[in-house]
This record gives C-alpha cells, sequence and structure tokens, in this order.
C-alpha cells in the first residue's frame, strides 16, 4: 500500500493534454505517451497488474490506455478494442469491491485517497473511450456516402459494430458507479462536481449522434437516460443539466424527443419534478425576436415542448403560464408547439362534466386562444389549429358550447388560400360529422319539425308557469307602492263634511267580519271606504285586536297603520289560528308543485336548445356541403382526396344534399391522376358496396336502390360515369350474382316494381354489361321479348334503353383474334324485325320519346345487323308509305280544285306536325349512320380482308420460294419493296373509294336520300309557312346531317345553314345548328374555314342554352386545332363573367385544358387584353379584372411573367383611352413580379411615365411594388424598387401638376384615332343574333390569293342581300324561299392544317 500513497493525487482534466502539462501543484502527469508499436504489451501488461492488484494497477499503468486515447485516429481498431475491454473489467471490478471497502470502518485516509484516485483514474479512461468511440462512430457515418475510401468504410464497419454491442454495458457500468455511496471517498463531502459532469458528458456525446432516434437504439436511449438520472438524484446537479439540455435542444434538432421522453420519465420514475418546470422556464425566457432568427434552435424547442406535453400534460399545464408570451411572437413554429401543448392539456386534463370552476376557466381561455388562432397570419399555424381540433373532437374533449363557433371558424377556412389549411379544414369537419353529439341524422329538414314542436311547448309551459306562479312582489313592497293613495284617501276623512261625501257602509258585528270587510275594500282597490269603515271599527271595538290603540300621534296615523297590518297580514284576527295553518300547509303544496314546473321546464329548456344546436349544427354542414363541393376540381390532390372522403363520411348521416356531392365527384373517376380515380371508386365501394343488411338478398335490394336513386334525372355525363365505376366493380368480381340476379327479375317484371325501377334495372345491367359483355349475351332474347314487344310502344323510353344495352355487344374494342370478323346478326334476325316494327308502329302516333328511340334503335342496326342500309330502307319506306297515305287521306277530305297549284306544299302543310318531324328526323338519323357505317365499319372490313388476303398471298409467295432457292436475293427485295408500295397506296384507294360513294352516290336521283332533301331544304327555307320549332329544329339538324354526306352538298348548303344559325328566332334550332356545324368544321375543315366568325358570334347569343352549345362546341373544335384561336378567343373569355353559371363552367374547362397545351395561354393573352380593353367591346371595368384574374392564375412560370410584364409595358404606347391605361395597369398587378421582372418595368419606364397622372394607374404600380417587398428581397434589388418607387411618385406629381397641359395636348391626335378604330372595329362586328328583317347576311369573304385580292378591290362585290319571309301562312311560296345566289357563295378556301398544335408553342 505504500506504492499506492506515493502517487500523486489525480486532477480531472479540462482537455486531455492538461495531463502532459506540470503545473507545479503536485497532481499526477502523464510522464511518457507510448508509441503505437508499443501499445499492445503495455495493456497486456496492464492487464497482468489487474489480475494481480485490482483496480489499483490503474495507479501504475494509466499511461497505457492514455496513450491509446492519444493515437486513437490512428491505432488498430484491435488494440482500441482490447483498451476498451479492459477497462469495462477493470471499473466493473472496481464497482463491485467498492462498497465492501467503503464500509470497513478502519479505512484510513491514504487508503481512501488512493481507491479515489484509482476510481477517477478508471472512470475518466473509460469515459474517454467512450467519446473517442462515439466521435470515431459519427464521423464515419457521415463518411459512409462517400464513393471511394473502400478500406476506410470497412474499417467503420468493424468498429462501429463492436462499440454498438458495447455501448449499452458500458452505460449501465457507469450507472452502476454513481449509484454507489461515494461520498466517504470525499470525505464525507458531496461528491465532486468534476466526476459528476465527466459521466454527464460521456451521456450527451452519445446524445448528439443523429442515429439516436433510431427505433434499434432504443436500450441505448434508456441507458442514458437512467445514467443521466443517476447524475441528477445523487449529485445534485440540475441546475448545469437544465442548461446543457436547453443548449443542445438549439443546437441538435434531433435530441428534442429523446429529451422529452427522458424528462417525462425523470418525472415519472425519478421524482424530478422540478426539472420540468425549470426547463419550461429556460425555454420561456428566450427572446422571441432571436426566436425567429434562428431556425434550428426554435425547431428544437418546439418538438420537446409539444412532445412533452404529450407525455406529462399535468407538469406542463402547471408551467404554461411562462410560455404563453411566445404565442405573440414572430416563431410560427413556438405557437404551434405551445398550441398543441394546450390541445394535449384539454384532451388529457381538462376534460370532462367534472371540472372545478378554476379548471373550468383554463378550459375556456385554452379554447379561445385555439379558436383565435384558426385566423393566424401563418397558414402552418392555421393548419396545425385545425389538426388540433381534430384530435380533440375525436377525444369528445370539445365541451358543446363550443361546438357552434368551432364550427364556424373550420367551415370559413373551406375559402384559405392555402391549400393545407383546406385540407384539414374538411378533416375537421368529418371529425364534427363522425363524433357529433346530436344525432345519425342530420338533415335540416328531420330536425326543424321536431324544434318546432318542441319550442311550441316550451313556450306553452312558461305560459302556464308564469299564471301559477306566485307573486314576485311582497305584501310589504305592494302597500309601499299603494301608501300615497290610501294616505291621500285616509285624509279626506278629516276635511269638512261639504267638501267630501258621507260614507253610507256600516261596521259589521264581529271582529273578524270587520276584518274581511277592509280587507277586501283594499283589494279592490277602494281605498276610501276602507279607511273609513276603519276608522268606525276603531271607535266600535276599541281595544281589540288588530283595532287597539298603539298610541300613534293622531287619528290619520292609527288607521294607516292599521290598513298596513289588515293588508299584509302581519296581526291576524282574535280566532284565526287554524286558518293560518291550513294556509301555510297550502302554501307547501303549491311550492311543491311549483319546484316541479320548474323541474319539468329545465329539462324542456335543456331538450330546446339539445334541438337547436342539433339545428344550427346541420344547417353549417349544410353549408360546408355546398363549399366542398366546389373543391373537389381543385388542383391539388390531397384536398380533392379529402372532399371525397368528406362526401362519404355526410352520406352515412343522411345529409339529403350529400347526394349532390356524390353525384359532383362522379366525373373524376376519368381523372389522371391514380389517387383521385382509386378515391372515387372507394368512395362508391363504402357507399354502395357494403350495405349493412344481412342477408344477400337485401344487401342486392340495397345495392340496386341506392344506384337506381341516382339514375333519377341524371344527366348523360353522369350515367356515363356511373357505368365506368360499375365496369370496374364488375370486372374485378365485387358486384355478387345476387344483384345481377335481382335486377333481371325487376326488369322481367317477376318483382313488383315501378316503371322507373324497371328502366333503372336494364340501364344497370348494360353498364355491368361493359365490364362482362355475357351478361347481355347469355340473355339477349329476353331483352328484346321483354323491352321491344308489343308493349315497347307504351313505354318508348324503356325500349330506348334495351337498344343501348344490346349496342355493349359490338362495342368491345378488342377482338378475340386479330383480324377477326366484326359480331354482326343476320338480317333476319329477331331483333331487327322487332326494331323495324316498333319504328314503324310509332310513327304515325304522337310522342315526344319516339325520336330518341328511334336514334337508338338505327344507330344499333347499323352496328350489330348485315346489310344495315336495306333494312334502314325498308324502314324507310314504310313510314313514307305512311306519310302518304296520311296525305291522300287528307287530300280526299279537302279536295278543293282551286288548290291544285300549290298542292305540294298544302299537302305538307296538310300532314300533322308530328309525323312530319318523324320523317324527317328519320331521314337525318339514318344519312348519318350510313355515313358512319362506309368511313367506319365498310372502311374497316375492307381492310380486314385485304390483310387476310395479302397474308395468304404471303404464305403462298413464301411456299413458292422455298421451291425456287435459285432466285437471286436481289429481286426478292424488289418484290418486297413493290408490296409495300402495293399496301401504302391500297390505303388510299379504299379510302378514295368509299369517299366516292358518299360524294356521288348517296344523294343522286337513284339513292333513297334524293327523295327526302327538297321537302327538309323547303322545311328549312321557309320559316314562316313551318312555324313549329320541334319541326324547325328537327330540319335543321337534318340539314346539317345531309351536309356530313357530300362535300358538295355541303358546299351548296353552307349559306342556307349559317343563315339559319345566325337568323332563327328559336334557340333550339340555333343549338342544333352550332352542333352540326361544329362535325363540319372536323369533317369538311376547308369548307367551314371562311365561316368560323359566325361560330364564334354564337359565344354572343342571347340564350343561355345556345351559349353554352356553343361554347362547348368551340372548346371540342380549338382544342383540336380545327379553328384558329387568334383574334377571336377573347370571345370565349368573354363566357367567363356571363350570368349563366353551367356557361361559366364550360369556359373556365376551355382554358384549363388550354393551358395544358403548352404556353397557349401566354400566347393567347396579349390579344385577348387588346380585346377586351377596348372601348368598343362593352366590357366594364370589374368584369374585365374577373376575367383577367382568371386567364393570369394560369400564367406560372417566371419566363413568362417577364415577358408579359414587357409585353404589358409597350402596349401602353398603343393604348388610346384611360380605360385602357387602367387595365394594363391591372394586369401588372396579377403578375408575381420578380427582381428581374422589376429590371422590365425600370427598362421600359418610358412607356408608362406619361399614363402616372391616373391615380387609378399608379395606385396599380404602387401594388405591383408593396407585393415585391413583401417577397423579401435582396438588399440590391430593394434598392432598386426604391428607386423606382421615386421616378413613379415623381412622373405622378408631375402628372398632377400639368393635368391641364396633358389634356389639351392629348385631345387632338387622339380623337382621329379612336374615330378610325371604332370605324374599322363596326366592320368586324358578329351579326346580331335576333331575326330581323331589316339587316342583311354578309356572306364571308374566302382566302383567295394576292392577285384575286387585287380584283375584287378593282371590281367591289355586292353584298349578299337573305331575307325571310313574314310568318304569315298565305304568302305565295316564291315570297317563303331564302334569296341564295351562287356567287356570293364562298368558293375557295385556305386549307387548314389539323395539328396546328405547334403554332402555340
Amino acid at each position: 500500500m505504500a506504492d499506492a500513497v506515493a502517487v500523486p493525487q489525480f486532477q480531472l482534466p479540462v482537455s486531455p493534454a492538461d495531463l502532459l502539462r506540470d503545473d507545479g501543484r503536485g497532481d499526477y502527469v502523464v510522464q511518457e505517451v507510448l508509441p503505437i508499436r508499443e501499445l499492445p504489451p503495455a495493456l497486456a501488461a496492464f492487464r497482468a497488474a489487474f489480475r494481480a492488484r485490482g483496480a489499483l494497477a490503474v495507479l501504475q499503468h494509466f499511461d497505457s490506455v492514455y496513450s491509446v486515447l492519444h493515437h486513437f485516429r490512428t491505432v488498430g481498431t484491435a488494440v482500441k478494442e482490447d483498451a476498451l475491454e479492459l477497462m469495462v473489467n477493470v471499473v466493473s471490478h472496481h464497482s463491485n469491491e467498492l462498497p465492501g471497502i467503503l464500509s470497513d470502518a478502519g479505512l484510513s485516509h491514504a487508503d481512501r485517497a488512493t481507491h479515489l484516485n484509482a476510481l477517477k483514474m478508471n472512470c475518466y479512461l473509460l469515459t474517454s473511450l467512450v467519446d473517442a468511440f462515439e466521435m470515431e462512430t459519427l464521423k464515419n457515418s457521415l463518411s459512409e456516402a462517400d464513393p471511394g475510401g473502400k478500406n476506410k468504410k470497412n474499417h467503420a464497419k468493424t468498429s462501429g459494430s463492436f462499440w454498438e454491442e458495447e455501448r449499452e454495458p458500458v452505460l449501465q457500468l457507469l450507472t452502476q458507479v454513481l449509484q454507489l455511496d461515494l461520498r466517504q471517498l470525499w470525505g464525507g463531502l458531496s461528491v465532486e462536481e468534476e466526476f459528476v459532469s465527466l459521466m454527464m458528458g460521456s451521456c450527451y456525446r452519445i446524445l448528439e449522434n443523429p442515429s439516436i432516434g433510431l427505433q434499434k437504439y432504443r436500450a441505448t436511449r434508456e441507458a442514458v437516460t437512467h445514467l443521466l438520472a443517476g447524475a441528477l438524484i445523487h449529485c445534485r446537479q440540475m441546475f448545469s443539466a437544465t442548461l446543457k439540455i436547453t443548449q443542445m435542444l438549439q443546437h441538435f434538432e434531433h435530441v428534442a424527443p429523446v429529451f422529452a421522453q427522458a424528462v417525462s420519465l425523470w418525472a415519472k420514475e425519478y421524482g424530478l419534478k422540478s426539472l420540468v418546470g425549470e426547463l419550461l422556464r429556460e425555454i420561456g425566457q428566450k427572446c422571441p425576436q432571436d426566436l425567429a432568427r434562428e431556425a434550428s434552435g426554435v425547431k428544437g424547442y418546439s418538438t420537446f415542448v409539444t412532445e412533452l406535453a404529450g407525455e406529462i400534460p399535468v407538469l406542463v399545464l402547471s408551467n404554461m403560464s411562462v410560455l404563453l408570451h411566445h404565442l405573440d411572437g414572430e416563431s410560427y413554429m413556438m405557437r404551434n408547439a405551445i398550441l398543441a401543448a394546450m390541445a394535449e392539456a384539454l384532451m388529457q386534463v381538462l376534460n370532462g362534466d367534472q371540472l372545478e370552476e378554476a379548471a373550468r376557466g383554463t378550459r375556456d381561455e385554452f379554447l379561445s386562444m385555439l379558436q383565435a388562432h384558426v385566423c393566424d397570419v401563418h397558414s402552418f399555424v392555421r393548419s396545425r389549429v385545425l389538426q388540433l381540433f381534430t384530435r380533440i373532437v375525436q377525444c369528445k374533449a370539445l365541451p358543446l358550447t363550443h361546438f357552434q363557433s368551432v364550427v364556424s371558424l373550420a367551415v370559413g377556412r373551406l375559402n384559405d388560400k392555402s391549400v393545407i389549411v383546406v385540407k384539414n379544414a374538411i378533416q375537421l369537419l368529418a371529425a364534427f360529422l363522425s363524433n357529433n353529439p346530436f344525432s345519425c341524422k342530420l338533415s335540416c329538414a328531420d330536425l326543424d319539425k321536431p324544434l318546432k314542436k318542441e319550442v311550441q311547448k316550451l313556450q306553452e309551459m312558461r305560459d302556464r308557469v308564469r299564471s301559477t306562479a306566485a307573486p314576485v312582489i311582497t305584501p310589504e313592497e305592494e302597500w309601499e307602492a299603494m301608501l300615497p293613495e290610501v294616505r291621500a284617501a285616509t285624509q279626506q276623512l278629516f276635511q269638512p263634511l261639504q267638501e267630501r261625501e258621507e260614507e253610507m257602509l256600516e261596521v259589521e258585528e264581529t271582529v273578524e267580519s270587520a276584518v274581511e270587510q277592509i280587507t277586501g275594500l283594499l283589494r279592490k282597490l277602494n281605498y276610501k271606504s276602507a279607511a273609513c269603515l276603519t276608522q268606525k271599527a276603531l271607535c266600535r271595538f276599541q281595544g281589540k285586536e288588530p283595532f287597539s290603540s298603539l298610541m300613534e300621534e293622531n287619528e290619520e296615523a292609527t288607521i294607516l297603520d292599521v290598513l298596513k297590518r289588515l293588508y299584509t297580514g302581519s296581526c291576524p284576527g282574535e280566532n284565526s289560528e287554524d286558518p293560518p295553518n291550513d294556509n301555510s300547509s297550502h302554501k307547501t303544496k303549491e311550492v311543491v308543485q311549483e319546484e316541479q314546473s320548474q323541474t319539468e321546464l329545465l329539462k324542456q329548456e335543456t331538450l330546446v336548445q339539445y334541438l337547436q344546436d342539433a339545428y344550427n349544427f346541420s344547417v353549417k354542414i349544410t353549408e360546408a356541403l355546398n363549399l366542398i363541393s366546389k373543391l373537389m376540381y381543385e388542383n391539388s390532390v390531397s384536398v380533392v382526396q379529402e372532399a371525397i372522403e368528406f362526401f362519404v363520411t355526410v352520406s352515412q348521416f343522411g345529409v339529403p344534399q350529400a347526394l349532390l356531392g356524390v353525384r359532383r365527384m362522379l366525373p373524376l373517376i376519368w381523372s389522371k391522376e391514380p389517387g383521385i380515380k382509386e378515391a372515387v371508386l372507394n368512395a362508391y365501394r363504402q357507399l354502395y358496396l357494403s350495405p349493412s343488411e344481412d342477408s344477400e338478398r337485401a344487401k342486392a335490394q340495397s345495392l340496386v336502390h341506392s344506384l337506381s336513386l341516382i339514375m333519377v334525372d341524371a344527366s348523360l355525363g353522369t350515367i356515363q360515369c356511373l357505368e365506368e365505376i360499375i365496369s370496374e366493380f364488375v370486372q374485378k368480381d365485387e358486384i355478387k350474382p345476387a344483384v345481377i340476379q335481382l335486377l333481371w327479375e325487376q326488369f322481367t317484371e317477376k318483382s313488383q316494381c315501378s316503371s322507373l325501377e324497371q328502366r333503372a334495372a336494364v340501364m344497370l345491367l348494360g353498364m355491368m354489361a361493359r365490364g362482362k359483355p355475357e351478361i347481355i349475351g347469355s340473355n339477349l332474347d329476353i331483352l328484346i321479348t321483354v323491352g321491344l314487344s308489343e308493349k315497347a310502344c307504351e313505354d318508348y323510353c324503356l325500349a330506348q334503353e334495351v337498344c343501348n344495352v344490346i349496342s355493349k355487344l359490338g362495342g368491345d374494342p378488342k377482338p378475340a383474334k386479330k383480324n377477326s370478323a366484326p359480331f354482326r346478326l343476320p338480317q333476319n334476325h329477331m331483333l331487327f324485325g322487332c326494331l323495324s316494327e316498333t319504328v314503324s308502329k310509332g310513327f304515325a302516333q304522337p310522342s315526344t320519346h319516339w325520336i330518341p328511340f328511334m336514334d337508338a334503335a338505327v344507330m344499333l342496326i347499323y352496328q350489330l345487323a348485315e346489310g344495315p342500309e336495306e333494312i334502314c330502307a325498308h324502314i324507310l319506306q314504310v313510314c313514307s308509305q305512311q306519310a302518304l297515305e296520311k296525305l291522300q287521306e287528307a287530300d280526299e277530305q279537302n279536295s278543293d280544285p282551286g288548290n291544285s297549284p300549290s298542292r305540294d306544299s298544302g299537302g305538307a302543310a296538310s300532314l300533322p306536325t308530328f309525323m312530319l318531324m318523324h320523317l324527317v328526323s328519320l331521314v337525318g338519323q339514318v344519312a348519318l349512320q350510313q355515313v358512319a357505317h362506309l368511313e367506319v365499319s365498310v372502311s374497316a372490313e375492307i381492310r380486314r380482308r385485304r390483310i387476310l388476303k395479302e397474308e395468304k398471298t404471303k404464305k403462298h409467295s413464301d411456299s413458292s420460294k422455298k421451291k425456287r432457292r435459285s432466285q437471286a436475293t436481289g429481286n426478292e427485295t424488289t418484290m418486297e419493296e413493290e408490296l409495300g408500295l402495293v399496301t401504302a397506296t391500297a390505303d388510299d384507294t379504299e379510302a378514295e373509294f368509299i369517299h366516292s360513294i358518299c360524294e356521288t352516290e348517296l344523294l343522286d336521283g337513284k339513292h333513297l336520300f334524293s327523295a327526302f332533301v327538297p321537302l327538309v331544304l323547303k322545311i328549312c327555307n321557309n320559316p314562316g309557312l313551318y312555324s313549329d320549332s320541334a319541326l324547325s329544329a328537327a330540319a335543321a339538324l337534318t340539314l346539317g346531317k345531309l351536309c356530313m354526306i357530300s362535300s358538295e352538298f355541303c358546299d351548296s348548303h353552307l349559306r342556307l345553314l349559317f343563315t339559319m344559325m345566325e337568323k332563327s328566332p328559336l334557340p333550339g334550332v340555333r343549338s342544333n345548328l352550332i352542333i352540326a356545324a361544329g362535325d363540319l368544321a372536323i369533317h369538311f375543315p376547308n369548307l367551314v374555314e371562311p365561316w368560323t366568325s359566325h361560330l364564334y358570334a354564337r359565344l354572343q347569343d342571347p340564350c343561355p342554352s345556345v351559349r353554352q352549345t356553343a361554347g362547348l362546341v368551340m372548346t371540342h373544335l380549338i382544342l383540336k386545332d380545327m379553328v384558329k384561336v387568334k383574334g377571336q378567343v377573347s370571345e370565349m373569355a368573354a363566357l367567363l363573367i356571363d350570368p349563366d353559371e353551367a356557361v361559366v363552367g364550360v369556359a373556365q374547362n376551355f382554358f384549363g385544358e388550354l393551358s395544358n397545351k403548352g404556353n397557349a395561354i401566354y400566347n393567347l393573352l396579349p390579344d385577348i387584353i387588346s380585346h377586351l380593353s377596348n372601348p368598343d367591346c362593352a366590357i366594364e371595368e370589374e368584369s374585365f379584372h374577373t376575367i383577367m384574374r382568371h386567364l393570369f392564375s394560369y400564367i406560372t412560370k417566371d419566363k413568362q411573367t417577364e415577358s408579359l410584364v414587357e409585353k404589358l409595358c409597350q402596349r401602353f404606347r398603343t393604348a388610346r383611352t384611360e380605360r385602357q391605361y387602367r387595365d394594363l395597369s391591372h394586369c401588372l398587378t396579377l403578375l408575381p413580379v420578380s427582381e428581374r421582372g422589376l429590371h422590365k418595368l425600370q427598362d421600359n419606364f418610358d412607356c408608362f411615365a406619361d399614363k402616372l397622372q391616373d391615380p387609378a394607374v399608379y395606385s396599380c404600380f404602387q401594388t405591383v411594388l408593396a407585393r415585391f417587398r413583401r417577397a423579401g428581397v435582396k438588399p440590391e434589388a430593394k434598392a432598386l424598387a426604391e428607386e423606382l418607387e421615386q421616378k413613379l411618385s415623381a412622373s405622378h406629381n408631375r402628372g398632377l401638376d400639368s393635368t391641364e397641359t396633358c389634356q389639351e395636348g392629348s385631345q387632338i391626335p387622339v380623337s382621329v384615332p379612336a374615330k378610325q378604330k371604332t370605324i374599322r372595329s363596326s366592320c368586324r362586328q358578329p351579326l346580331s343574333p335576333v331575326n330581323r328583317d331589316d339587316e342583311d347576311f354578309v356572306t364571308p369573304q374566302p382566302c383567295t390569293l394576292r392577285n384575286q385580292k387585287r380584283a375584287q378591290k378593282r371590281r367591289p362585290r355586292k353584298k349578299a342581300v337573305i331575307t325571310f319571309s313574314s310568318d304569315e301562312e298565305n304568302s305565295s311560296e316564291d315570297e317563303l324561299l331564302a334569296e341564295l345566289r351562287e356567287e356570293e357563295t364562298p368558293t375557295k378556301t385556305t386549307p387548314i392544317t389539323r395539328s396546328s398544335a405547334r403554332r402555340l408553342r
């Protein structure tokens, strides 16, 4: 032991280098740092000494392990691991033997000092090794991404894996050391602070590793936590730990959740609750301005507070006051953290009905703070608060008194600009629905009736209680009110007799009777008589109560005192002891009844309040439905998905308006986003494929009923969307066979159902057949027998749906085999017989549903029949024969020889209007289907047969080539090339063949159509004679269909078609012709191109339905590049402010689709601005702003923004009116101007400098600069903005000073060009859509060559004039015809390239 005493005292160094310097105080100093090659034998010697002397061996071998630490970066892995293993054994041995040593009473001071030195040395070396291994692990983890240095990587793996295994045992060993009663080593004093800091420093070093938060290091985190707890408990390191934890939270973001778990563990298991307050107080004292600048620090603090509140909300709640001032700070993360802590307190602590008054006040205060931050300036805070409210509602921690206010806030956030806020608002409303305390059915109509009933009942109860309630005013208070009048009446008794009338009343015989008499008079307000009787009673009943003398001042005071006692009941009569007892028992009964009434009233008030809250909640949810339904077509996928999920939730609570949202989500099935499409499928899967019924039959009935409700009054688009969804379900076998079986039963009327349900059943079968055609194919006879039998004439709607369903058999786009024959049925099939018979029978019967059925029947015949033209020709002949027979009957009845010259027109007029309309419609449908049949089916069949023939020929030639192998290779190549040429020309030959049939044969005199063309033209040319609106619309549509057949026929009748489109007063005619013109623009683009302006003119039609139709047609034509968009596209933009919502939707859809075509909107914007800001356009300023806001929302690229800034600035030079100045400057405010955009404004300042005198223009430029500053710009950009602002202000002030001069100078040059512009633009205005006889219809000029234009200038062409006749039927036939001149029709046109999308780019 003498050797041990000779060792100097070991002082824990601040840095390892301190042990190499001798400061002269006699402390231990490292004598020699061993070289690397001597380290293994030195460690071996240390190990041998350890076996001999135990832990005290470190006193002589400290330098060996210190040398390992000194060379740690370069020494081998085996040496490092050997050193760590050795020190673990040494410290473990020392900790095990220390309890016995310390318990020895005879331990000398020298021995204690020796063991203290050894413990400090051992622990220093072990913790230094821990730090070294941690540093190496951290360094290697950061360098793992480096592709080079394979040796380093392998080395790191070996060392790292060893250390990860040893880390936890080492920490447990250090914890074991700290748990010993080490104060005896320090002479009974507290453990040296540096020694404890040594342990804690290793813990902090381990926690600095970013990977410590991973799940696989959970045991390590727990070991660190327990080690730090030991240091805090045994060694009182609270203050230093608080500072260190706060510092680490500031610099290392990943430690926040680790420390939150650690602090909660210390508070729960070790009782260190005061540390929570110290930490929160330290965070609360941070300056909010400093936190706003330190992103990393504030993130660590906020995460720590949030996690800690989730672990120990009670302790955080008690220290919440020190954090509240951060709610007013700039850091949104700190606001989020404190609000989250409040929410945790509300959910886990301040929850329930049994709260004390103080806790209830705290709860309400927290809820008010949360509600206030729903409208926070930062979107992340708004979204976070909505998330917190969602959790609060799901935990049922929101009091009912706050329900309405929070719901209102959530509904208001649906209009938020931030996508994440809107998404969380929808989630909150869905949580309110799922956890509402009111009802499982939230229909306003269902809640309104019981609410009114209970309110009425409550009012009746209140009236009843009010009538039976005891008087609120006491008798003493009533007496005080009566006293002035009673005193005045008493004073009259002492007036002379001539001034008052003598009272004739006499006092009763007994005192009791007198008391009742006087009291009754007082109740009747007869004060004078009561006073008189009291005066007489005082004389008669002297000394008897209540008329005994009370020594009053005078007689008047005595009378008043007696009256008071009688009225208030304070002095009853002598024999009145029993009645008061009876009266008190009666009063007791009244009190009990009154209490019962009050209890019932309270219950009724509670019920009414409950119903009122439920009704208000339902109203708010209904309001939210309208807003959320509009969010389904937002650009954000997550918002759309949340909206869809919300409507699923609403539907489950029986809100009637939910069906509108369920229908509105249907078109999203066509979305290009897979997430949205899958969300729609999941929504319908939850709503319809998961009914709550038990049996399969009941589930099938529920499914069929629900789907049938959707199809009631559904549009064609809705039905197509539903068909896509159902076909998806059928293909995935999600629809059970019981559903299909039930649908067949409803269709065949085996189960009782209405005609609507029968029709819905066949429609659903058709939808399912798209996924599995065999559903229809195996039951075709049933469809024909039930749907197209004799009863078909009674229900054409059902027959039409049956035709649509059967058409699914031929609609499979993927044949089983390549080049296989298409599915066709023979002409003698019963289907075509039934169709022909049903169409022919219904031809002569008036029915509004016959034409739609006929269209479907003809289409089905052309789709499935072999030789459909023969079947349809037969139908046409039969129907024409019926019309002729009807005409002959009319002629026989009205035979008049004077009318023989006009027999045709008179005969046609004598036919029933419906029959003529049927005939015209039938001709048009057959003509259109014949063209489609030739161009699609016949053309495809010719090509299929040619390919089969070529393949057969090729096989034959291949076999012949094998027999003639001696032939040269060059000839074979030549033959293949020739075969390729033949194949290439074959397609053109076939197309030309089909084209020649349409051009020359279908409308010649031999074909059936030629017989009906004059009739159609006559009806179209004579709107006065054929004035029926339905007939005119049918004839117009048929004319368009006939024009589809032949380009020659189309060219010769385009003027008539566009004349009717412009002049017809019937919206149906105009709509039909717009659709026809759109089809013709695709079929014959070169012919329709000169008439494009008249198509655009229909966008300004006075009828909303016509504008909507024109918008749809122009959308298709423009997006398919079939018409020019320059110049006239501004008329499409004008639809954005249309008063009809459907028209606005068409325009929004058009620009949305156009924005997907590269830079299309960017290229068109300057042109649109010029046209709409033109005074001749008559667009109001506010409407112009609305249009521009929508269009500029599509400008998202920086280059586009910069270019538009320059173009808009340059447009100021060509602007001529103040309105144009204001419009251009407003457009600049809609662009997010960047620094480069600001340079563009600076460079083009001269373009708009003279326009800044207008306050509106100047204000717009100020808005641009203000928005630029808010974006947070660089100092140089800020200087540029200030310079531009000074120039703007100077020009504005200069303009104000010289306003009069500017106006005088601007009057001369502006007036003439403005007038000229008005004259030029008037020539381009579209013709008025109203049918006026005094207006001319001008044929558009064709696109010709330059020499032809010069010839036209030399010889100006006379304008074409087309006049409609009056509507009088007795006009002559010549007057009823429109004047058509051949020389006025466009003959030559400019071809339109169909693929002109490149121009937009």
